[in-house]
């Protein structure tokens, strides 16, 4: 039969003491160099400089992630306020593992009064009351405070600080969006969407970012947006195809003249697409960036700027058209005109229909061996005769005063009140969509 296991002595209280303090030494030493290695800068706020830096991006030109922070004064006894444990968490997400963070995160005390006798709260728009009071600035532009939605944890906030603060490519949406993120800088990339982007080219775009800190990115989807004024000087669209484009600013700008700042004048650019034959990579790309920006290649000055509009059958049509017109012209040649310097071709524009009546006009003394022309004083007469004319068909359709109506007779007021003016409306209303906002 087998002995019975006799039950085993828990060991000495004693013996268990020295092991678990040593843990807890070792867990608060680990906490302590944590703290010491994560601590965060202040901002010295007597330092104009070091202000201009931080809000403007001026010196070393680096974005700030700053968390609004007032010390008491010496005077007061009360304890200063805890660092905010989600702007702590996010730098330690954003900076472990990396010796270039995407910002340096700095305290600053946002009720320091500036010299214009504002404090930097209400200089920078700043709503204190929404705590913690987190903006960023610097080389992304002045102060920008982070919605208050976006403050619940560390990774939250580390999350949008990523989006607001690494560099990528603008979406247009508008003309008003081409302009001012595009066009309006100085060299701007644009990609044309035919479709969803593959993975290589996300990657290209990636490293593009990286690379050219200086340019201006975008993109827009050719599937269901159109670039009036920049279609006939690009590869044809296909579904499924993507084209490139760089734009280098000439002079102008979109500034008008407010608050005693002179306007900057009409917005007027270049472009150089990537040629058809070339495919879209990160070489490609990279190779017609360097190119326009040191002037070995040569970007086409753009008469109109680009508009973005909706993409119809009816606006695939005429693009389709000017397109055909550019490629019949042949390389280098110069529009035909006449003595008087109008174009010959009757492309339907004011100029074209002036010369197709020119080219009539010359057609007609040809054919006519005694066609003479006439002298001013025939010339004066003729216009005595239609001016008679124009008075006589005048006179017929003047209407004269009320008396001369007979009660019940239709009036001018009672004739356009019918249908309340709807089909005028209506008629207004069609012609003001085929107006084009020119610039």
């Amino acid at each position: 039969m087998a002995k019975k296991k006799q039950t085993e002595k828990p060991p000495a209280l004693d013996k268990l003491l020295k092991p678990a303090l040593g843990v807890a030494l070792a867990v608060l030493a680990y906490y302590f160099m944590k703290g010491l290695d994560a601590e965060i800068s202040r901002v010295d706020v007597t330092d104009e400089l070091a202000l201009r830096e931080v809000f403007f991006g001026e010196g070393q030109g680096k974005s700030y992630a700053v968390l609004c922070h007032t010390l008491p004064g010496e005077d007061e006894k009360t304890k200063p306020l805890p660092i905010s444990s989600v702007f702590q968490d996010a730098m330690d997400e954003i900076t472990s593992g990396t010796t270039s963070p995407i910002a340096e995160f700095v305290l600053i005390d946002c009720n320091f009064e500036l010299p214009s006798g504002h404090t930097i709260a209400k200089r920078f728009k700043l709503n204190t009351a929404k705590r913690p009071t987190i903006f960023i600035s610097g080389k992304v532009g002045e102060p920008k405070q982070v919605p208050e939605k976006h403050l619940k944890t560390g990774h939250m906030l580390a999350k949008v600080l990523k989006g607001m603060l690494e560099p990528h490519a603008a979406k247009i949406e508008s003309t008003k969006d081409l302009k001012s993120k595009c066009l309006n800088k100085n060299v701007c990339a644009l990609l044309m969407k035919g479709g969803p982007p593959q993975q290589f080219l996300k990657d290209a775009f990636k490293n593009l970012l990286n690379q050219y800190p200086d340019v201006q990115f975008a993109s827009v989807d050719s599937a269901t947006m159109l670039l009036t004024n920049l279609e006939e000087h690009m590869p044809e669209y296909s579904k499924g195809n993507h084209r490139f484009v760089v734009f280098k600013k000439i002079s102008g700008g979109i500034a008008a003249g407010k608050d005693g700042k002179q306007a900057e004048g009409r917005l007027i650019t270049s472009i150089a697409p990537l040629e058809e034959d070339a495919d879209i990579s990160y070489g490609s790309m990279s190779n017609l960036l360097n190119a326009v920006k040191n002037g070995s290649k040569k970007a086409k000055k753009l008469s109109s700027l680009p508009q973005v509009k909706s993409r119809t059958k009816k606006l695939e049509e005429s693009e389709r058209k000017k397109r055909e017109r550019t490629a019949n012209k042949t390389p280098g040649q110069k529009p035909k005109t006449t003595p008087g310097g109008s174009f010959q071709e009757n492309d339907g524009s004011r100029e074209g229909r002036k010369a197709e009546r020119d080219r009539r006009r010359e057609e007609h003394k040809k054919n006519n061996p005694n066609y003479r022309e006439k002298t001013p004083e025939e010339l004066a007469e003729m216009e005595r005769k239609r001016r008679e004319r124009m008075a006589e068909e005048s006179a017929k359709w003047n209407i004269g005063s009320e008396d001369d109506y007979a009660e019940g007779d239709e009036t001018e007021d009672s004739f356009f009140d019918t249908d309340d003016g709807e089909e005028y409306d209506d008629i207004d209303e069609e012609e003001d969509e085929d107006i084009l906002d020119l610039d």
